[in-house]
């Protein structure tokens, strides 16, 4: 897919994160389980998915794994876009974006690069390596140590025409608002915080019309209804499903370290979808967790 016609899909709906598949004993990469979970994702009317992303567990990866998964999801998603997460320094992530490339990914989104912090001439250069080392379509991903600013975005609209997306997961309103006025249609902009739909009114005024939804994984029909009702304004069914889903839900996300993940694999496991657990060093749900989301998802699911 041309990283033009990748822009134009990708602005159009709600995108999300599939969970990785791990065997419960070994903990490596289920093909079979992860393709039965991208080929039900798949029925339903998301603008792309974003195959070992975020959610998707990137970070315990191996370089190796990566394109393995893409090429597992683009075997059954149909002409549903398949995104890749990359990451890392700037080596290795040209070695994961060609990699995936080559294995049918359709652009990629470039996640924070490891550990330390960076100038904006560093992250300059090293997003321009990134785009420059494929064709498809790249977004850049504002979270942690990895901080654009508009002027740093705006360069790097102008030196890399595959740029296509920017994501935002800081909550950085000021920055958030200067590069969308600054860079205009230019770029899609993507809401990229835990749990997006606590915040997608917020980020819609600022000209963020779409986002990625992890709970897309376990309760699609209820995500993609909250994503219209965000496009129609509808704000009466938003803050009803705000009450009685996302509040509760973002309650026992937030008790312990790393359960942005865990929770969504939990999620499927309420549904009856089990994705097999998280890898170290994130840690599962304790099962009193897991029975009270289950109260939260089932009227829901």
């Amino acid at each position: 897919m041309h990283y033009l016609e990748l822009k134009k899909k990708i602005s159009s709906g709600l995108l999300s994160f599939p969970v990785t598949h791990f065997d419960k004993h070994t903990l490596d990469f289920d093909k079979k389980a992860y393709q039965d979970h991208i080929a039900w994702q798949s029925q339903y009317d998301a603008a792309g998915l974003f195959a070992a992303g975020g959610t998707g567990e990137l970070f315990s990866l191996s370089p190796k794994e990566i394109p393995e998964i893409v090429a597992a999801a683009k075997e059954v998603a149909g002409e549903l876009p398949i995104l890749t997460g990359c990451g890392y320094g700037t080596r290795m992530a040209i070695e994961i974006a060609q990699a995936t490339q080559a294995k049918g990914a359709d652009g990629l989104l470039l996640l924070p690069h490891y550990l330390i912090g960076a100038t904006q001439e560093g992250l300059f250069t090293h997003i321009k390596a990134v785009c420059d080392s494929i064709d498809i379509g790249v977004i850049i991903y504002n979270r942690a140590n990895s901080v654009v600013k508009a002027q740093t975005v705006l360069k790097l609209t102008e030196a890399c025409p595959n740029l296509i997306g920017f994501k935002d997961g800081t909550g950085d309103i000021n920055t958030v608002r200067e590069i969308t006025s600054l860079i205009g249609d230019r770029l899609v902009y993507i809401g990229g915080m835990p749990t997006h739909e606590m915040f997608a009114q917020a980020y819609d005024a600022m000209g963020v019309t779409t986002y990625s939804s992890a709970v897309f994984n376990f309760v699609p029909e209820m995500a993609l209804q909250f994503f219209q009702a965000m496009r129609n304004k509808d704000n009466a069914y938003m803050e009803k499903v705000l009450q009685e889903f996302f509040y509760p839900f973002a309650a026992i996300r937030d008790r312990g370290n790393g359960y942005p993940v865990s929770i969504v694999k939990a999620g499927l496991r309420a549904i009856g979808r089990d994705p097999g657990p998280v890898r170290p060093p994130l840690t599962d749900l304790t099962g009193e967790e897991l029975e009270m989301l289950k109260t939260v998802v089932k009227k829901f699911s």
